[in-house]
C-alpha cells in the first residue's frame, strides 16, 4: 500500500506526520494514503489543459532599481550601486548582473507598475499567493489554498505518474499548501528548506519518496495489490451503495506513480547534455534544469524559491552573490524552454511579496516597498516582447498601466484554461470564485 509518512515533530490536522511524501510500505488499516490523496482530488470535476506553471518566487521582495526598473539619472542613493546593460528587448535596459535575462528579453513582459499597498512579508505574500488576504506576520496560518493547490485540485498532473505540484526550497515567506482544501493538494517538497509559515507543514521527500522501500520488490508489491482487489471485490458484493464505484482507478493511479518511474526519472539529470548542465550551474540552476524536467514529466505547477531578497542592509554585497545565481538560473530555464519548444506551454513568472524602497537607506540596504514592483512573465500563450507600465522617476509608484495582485494571480489561472469566476468549495463546502477580482491584462492578450 502506498502511505504518506511523516517526521515526529509535528502532524497535519488529520493526525498525519509530515516528513516523507510518498513511500511504499506494508497493508495498513490506517492512516493517509496516496490513494486517499488522489480518491480526495477526484471529487471534483477536473479540467483539461496542456500548459503548466513555473513560478520563481523571490521571497522577501526584490529590489526594482536593481533589476529591471534602473533609474540612471538618479543620485546614487536612488539608482544604486549598478550599471545598466542593452538586452534583447530595444528600449529595455536591466542590470548589468543579469546577462543571460538580456538574452531573452524579448521572449518576456516586464510589468514595472505592479503595486499593493501591503508591507506585511506574510499578509503580502498570501495575498499574491491565494488572492485572498487574510494571514498576517503575526498570525501566519494559512487561510485559504494557494494557486498550486487549486490547480491541483480542478487540474491534476498534466500526465499521470507524477505530482501535480512541486516546491523547491519551500519558499520562505509563502503560502503554497493546500490549506482547508488538504494535504492530498500540497505539493511534493524538496530542496534546502528555508524558514517560512508553512516550514513543517507541507509533505517532503525526494525521489527515495518514489521508491520501493527496503524489503518491498515490485512482484511482492504487485501481490498486495492483487490481495487488497481480492478484498475489494468481495466488499463491493456486499455494498451496493455504490462506494466503491471508481476505486480501481483511483487505486490504479496511486501504483502508477510508483511503477511508471517518471516522477523518479525527472530527479536525474545524468542523462542531460553536459553542456548544458554547464550552462545552467549548480545550485540554483540545477534545480532550474530540475523544474523544466518535471513539467517535461507532466508536473503542473513548480515552485522555485532562489534565495532571500530581504535585503536591509548591505544590498550590493548581497546581490553580487544572488543576482548572477538567479540571473543563470531564469535566463537559461527560459532560453532552454523556448530551444526546446515548450515556452509557449510553460508559464514562467518571477516575483515576490512587494519591492523595495527607492532610496538606499543608512545601513546601505533597501526597506519594503509594496508600491512599486518589477515582475517578469515569459510563455504561457501570451504576447510578449513588451514592457507593461511604469513608475516615476524614482520608481516609488507607477504612473501608468497599474497591475494588482488579483490581475496576476488572473494571468497565471488564464494561462492554465481557468477562470476566475471558476468556483471551488470553501470551508462549509459552499461554492466561491477562485479570486473575488482581477483581470488579465488585455496587453498579453
Amino acid at each position: 500500500m502506498l502511505r504518506i509518512l511523516g517526521n515526529t515533530t509535528g502532524r497535519f490536522c488529520d493526525g498525519v506526520n509530515r516528513r516523507r511524501f510518498l513511500e511504499i510500505g506494508g497493508l495498513s488499516t490506517v492512516g493517509l494514503t496516496l490513494a486517499d490523496a488522489l480518491r480526495a482530488a477526484s471529487k471534483t470535476v477536473q479540467k483539461r489543459s496542456p500548459r503548466s506553471i513555473i513560478l520563481v518566487w523571490q521571497h522577501g521582495g526584490p529590489s526594482q532599481l536593481d533589476t529591471f526598473d534602473m533609474k540612471p539619472d538618479q543620485p546614487p542613493e536612488i539608482r544604486g550601486p549598478y550599471q545598466s546593460i542593452d538586452s534583447s528587448l530595444p528600449g529595455l535596459p536591466i542590470c548589468e548582473k543579469m546577462p543571460e535575462h538580456a538574452k531573452v528579453m524579448d521572449k518576456c513582459s516586464i510589468f514595472r507598475g505592479f503595486t499593493h499597498g501591503n508591507g506585511d512579508h506574510w499578509a503580502a505574500a498570501h495575498w499574491m499567493l491565494t488572492g485572498y488576504l487574510g494571514s498576517t506576520g503575526s498570525d501566519r496560518v494559512p487561510r485559504n489554498p494557494s494557486m498550486q493547490a487549486i490547480a491541483s485540485l480542478l487540474l491534476g498532473p498534466r500526465r499521470s505518474g507524477v505530482p501535480s505540484g512541486i516546491n523547491i526550497n519551500d519558499g520562505g515567506f509563502g503560502f503554497h499548501g493546500g490549506a482547508y482544501l488538504g494535504v492530498a493538494h500540497n505539493p511534493f517538497r524538496i530542496g534546502e528548506f528555508s524558514y517560512g509559515n508553512e516550514a513543517g507543514r507541507l509533505p517532503t521527500g525526494s525521489d527515495r519518496s518514489f521508491k520501493l522501500v527496503d524489503g518491498l520488490t515490485q512482484d511482492r508489491l504487485v501481490d498486495r495489490v492483487s490481495l487488497v482487489k481480492q478484498f475489494d471485490k468481495i466488499r463491493r458484493g456486499v455494498d451496493r451503495s455504490g462506494t466503491f464505484d471508481g476505486l480501481d482507478d483511483i487505486n490504479r493511479q496511486a501504483q502508477e506513480i510508483i511503477f511508471s518511474g517518471r516522477a523518479r526519472k525527472a530527479f536525474d539529470i545524468s542523462d542531460e547534455d553536459p553542456k548544458l548542465r554547464e550552462r545552467y550551474g549548480p545550485g540554483w540552476g540545477e534545480q532550474a534544469l530540475l523544474a523544466r524536467r518535471f513539467i517535461e514529466a507532466g508536473v503542473r505547477f513548480v515552485t522555485l524559491n532562489t534565495g532571500y531578497w530581504d535585503d536591509h542592509g548591505n544590498i550590493k554585497g548581497a546581490l553580487d552573490n544572488k543576482l548572477p545565481r538567479h540571473d543563470r538560473a531564469v535566463g537559461v530555464l527560459i532560453q532552454d524552454l523556448a530551444e526546446r519548444g515548450m515556452l509557449d506551454d510553460t508559464l514562467v513568472v518571477t516575483a515576490g511579496e512587494f519591492g523595495r524602497t527607492p532610496k538606499i537607506n543608512k545601513d546601505n540596504g533597501r526597506d519594503h516597498w509594496p508600491q512599486a514592483q518589477s515582475i517578469l512573465i515569459a510563455g504561457g500563450g501570451y504576447r510578449h516582447g513588451q514592457v507593461v507600465g511604469a513608475t516615476n522617476s524614482k520608481a516609488e509608484h507607477p504612473i501608468e498601466r497599474p497591475i494588482h495582485p488579483l490581475d496576476l494571480n488572473a494571468l497565471i489561472y488564464h494561462a492554465v484554461g481557468l477562470r476566475a469566476d471558476d468556483t471551488i468549495p470553501d470551508l462549509t463546502g459552499r461554492p466561491i470564485h477562485l479570486l473575488p477580482g482581477g483581470v488579465v491584462p488585455p496587453e498579453l492578450l
